[in-house]
């Protein structure tokens, strides 16, 4: 059989339904004959950040992948992949490459050496006999260990030529690897024994599915829990020992329990230090559990490792801790302490969640939000800057999955790929991507896409009318040239491409807007909902 058939029979076994990706890739026409679904975006980034999505909300389960032309069309990708790279998503990415006979020669881009920098694996297939085996190493290193970007470069004479039949394809395993007891028996007396404990979890608790044992062993031990940004969603936000999420915005609880705490017990997390994330106080006793033994001590001094899937090391810590404790321990004391930071904090930040100004105070908009649509049947993700830090400390996620935050590197324009990615993965859920004019300048053209392919978000977007974030370190080209002022009537646009789009201005024309925008999506028109917002600057830090 051709290259291409055989291509695209490993995809299918492999349980891929869905090729993101722009031409010109003969992957294209050959998945589409074996039946699998092709999505072709505007931008190749965002057909990465498609695939992306599409990995997370099923755990990766199934695994999203992207093709795309080679020279510019890969290119072009670098920065989805380093996306993937940086935020540890398994997702496959197939770009053409140059013949074989110029492929390594310049200025001929070379996407198999390039981008495995920032890849968890990066082969090209030179013979077609091989081709089972290249993908055999790309699907094991997809469905194993920290997730990461995979990158199999097709070049472009091979597609004529013959793999052997029949196709010696097997679906790749998975498989799990745990602690050492030794280190089991140390965290669990740790913990046992701790006098203000604190739990940070982070997205290895999804990838694992390990969000009841996450929930038994807070219970168990009456232990406060807040988790990165990647993790939002691991443990519910309105349960009583929940302290929230946080990023460079977080809840006041967070700072405050994680700077009282003697021990912090990282788990499904890496401990990345970044200006995006939660910042670990000095001086704590730290447990750390992480699937990449590269983690430890990278970033935080630990005092315990636990090396392995999230599931695996909760498991073990539950049996461990039943042991001596075989009861949930009392936790009126620390979730009365817990609700008590929430309502002092919460109502300090009242006046803006339901501000009446005109222009919308940004964070009125997403209290809104909240308010009106089923959480619990929501995906919901936001973009870089604003967005992120307005959003993440409020909105309290209550089923796992249904929250994708990120944060290690900061793409401008990510979300609204993620919510189209979600919405393909969970077609019974409201997806929805919260962004503002900055980001819509990036990614905006692939609302198109939406329509064109019939997936119905609901795309909340901020505009202001400026880079709000900037104009602190910007004031002077402000002044003199208005270097943050950006505009455009971006409801108008999704109009334009065929969607819903609706411009909002007044407070009490939040609610409406929002229900039918929800009433669109359920009738299959992707929705744009315009908030014209004030140029709102604060955010909730540590001590606000």
């Amino acid at each position: 059989m051709k290259l291409g058939v055989a291509i695209a029979e490993i995809l299918k076994r492999e349980g891929i339904e869905i090729l993101c990706g722009y031409p010109v890739n003969h992957l294209i026409e050959y998945a589409a004959k074996a039946d699998i679904r092709p999505v072709m975006v505007r931008q190749e980034r965002v057909g990465i950040h498609m695939a992306d999505a599409i990995s997370r909300v099923t755990s990766g389960h199934k695994i999203g992948a992207f093709c795309m032309q080679h020279g510019p069309g890969a290119e072009n990708a670098m920065g989805g992949v380093a996306q993937c790279f940086g935020e540890s998503v398994p997702v496959l990415v197939l770009p053409m490459g140059y013949p074989r006979r110029i492929a390594n020669l310049e200025p001929n881009f070379n996407s198999s050496q390039a981008m495995r920098p920032f890849s968890k694996s990066s082969e090209p297939i030179t013979l077609a006999a091989e081709v089972t085996n290249i993908f055999r190493r790309a699907f094991t290193k997809l469905k194993n260990g920290r997730g990461g970007p995979v990158v199999v470069e097709i070049p472009a004479d091979m597609w004529n030529e013959e793999v052997p039949e029949p196709l010696n394809y097997t679906p790749v395993l998975r498989t799990r690897y745990g602690a050492d007891p030794a280190h089991i028996k140390q965290a669990a007396a740790l913990l046992i024994g701790a006098k203000r404990p604190v739990i940070y979890a982070g997205q290895g608790v999804h990838y694992a599915q390990a969000w009841p044992q996450l929930k038994r062993l807070a219970e168990r031990l009456a232990i406060p829990v807040t988790t990165s940004l990647a993790g939002k969603s691991a443990f519910p936000e309105t349960h009583p020992l929940s302290l929230g999420s946080g990023g460079v915005a977080l809840p006041r609880a967070v700072s405050k329990f994680l700077a009282d705490a003697d021990v912090i017990f990282g788990v499904g997390c890496s401990f990345t230090e970044t200006d995006f994330g939660i910042a670990m106080p000095k001086g704590k006793t730290i447990i750390h559990s992480t699937l990449d033994p590269n983690h430890l001590n990278k970033d935080v001094e630990a005092k315990v490792g636990l090396v392995g899937d999230a599931g695996l090391v909760l498991d073990a810590l539950l049996e461990e801790v039943g042991k001596s404790v075989t009861a949930d321990r009392d936790a009126r004391g620390v979730t009365e302490e817990v609700a008590a930071s929430h309502k002092e904090w919460l109502a300090s930040w009242m006046p803006k969640l339901t501000s009446s100004d005109a222009p919308l105070s940004p964070y009125r908009v997403l209290w809104d939000l909240q308010h009106t649509v089923d959480v619990k049947n929501t995906i919901i993700t936001h973009d870089a800057g604003s967005p992120r830090d307005q959003l993440t400390p409020f909105w309290k996620s209550v089923e796992p999955l249904s929250y994708l935050g990120w944060g290690k590197t900061t793409q401008l324009g990510y979300g609204l790929g993620l919510a189209m990615g979600a919405k393909l993965a969970s077609p019974d859920k409201l997806c929805i991507n919260v962004w503002g004019d900055a980001a819509i300048g990036f990614t905006g053209m692939d609302f198109e896409t939406a329509v064109r392919e019939r997936i119905p978000i609901l795309s909340i977007l901020l505009n202001n009318f400026s880079m709000a974030c900037e104009l602190k370190i910007m004031s002077v080209s402000t002044e003199k040239y208005r270097s943050t002022d950006i505009s455009g009537d971006y409801a108008a646009m999704a109009r334009a491409f065929g969607g819903y789009g609706e411009r909002i201005t007044r407070p009490e024309d939040i609610v409406p807007a929002i229900k039918r925008g929800i009433e669109k999506t359920r009738a299959g028109i992707p929705v744009l909902l315009e908030f014209i917002t004030c140029k709102e600057n604060e955010i909730a830090r540590p001590g606000t």
